[in-house]
């Protein structure tokens, strides 16, 4: 059965993160609150967690996953962009965008879309997805918490509980977040397309 932490929107409880973070170590899915909805977590290299989350989200291979990424100097190492790309991000981040670009070496294949070698990056403004990856130390692998044949995201922390306590480890509740998914942008061919229109503004592409 899932765990339950009530932790503060603007301030989290740093036990409370400390811990969060212990149960995504030890191969926990977490569901936890961003800018836009809440989303289903877990550490970069924990296949059986992946495994878990595609099962939850019931998508296959194609599915892109997100990493979800304190700030911009963690990309270079998961993904390929030139200057004028990460002029982009950077101008738009943090915020209510994922970003699909092409995935370095460093990303194990089994999170990469399978057929075109891609990788979703995301660096949310959400005080407690911040303390999160403060404290864990590396990117989060995450999927918007959709689940199948619906076409929102969740956004209700108790309502989650509800649905996934025997499915996931730990539910984030920091109260009710907007249940706009993100923006989609494939950036992998060097000129944007947006492929979902969400929370992010997308004239900045036109």
């Amino acid at each position: 059965m899932a765990q339950y932490f009530q932790v503060h929107a603007t301030h989290p409880q740093p036990r409370l993160v400390r811990r969060a973070c212990e149960i995504v170590r030890a191969g926990g899915v977490i569901a936890y609150p961003t800018d836009s909805s809440y989303a289903l977590g877990c550490a970069i290299g924990d296949k059986q967690a992946l495994e878990r989350i595609r099962r939850i989200r019931q998508v296959d291979h194609t599915h892109n996953f997100t990493l979800v990424c304190r700030d911009l100097s963690d990309i270079s190492q998961y993904a390929r962009l030139d200057n004028t790309v990460f002029r982009l991000i950077k101008s738009l981040t943090p915020g209510r965008y994922t970003f699909i670009l092409e995935a370095t070496r460093e990303v194990p294949r089994r999170l990469q879309n399978s057929r075109r070698r891609t990788i979703g990056i995301r660096v949310p403004a959400f005080p407690v997805v911040q303390a999160l990856l403060g404290e864990l130390g590396e990117p989060l692998m995450s999927s918007t918490l959709i689940l199948p044949g619906e076409d929102m995201p969740h956004n209700d922390p108790e309502e989650i509980r509800e649905r996934l306590e025997h499915d996931i480890d730990l539910v984030i509740d920091a109260g009710a977040v907007d249940n706009q998914p993100t923006t989609v942008v494939d950036l992998s061919r060097g000129v944007p397309e947006v492929l979902r229109t969400g929370g992010g503004p997308v004239d900045v592409f036109a």
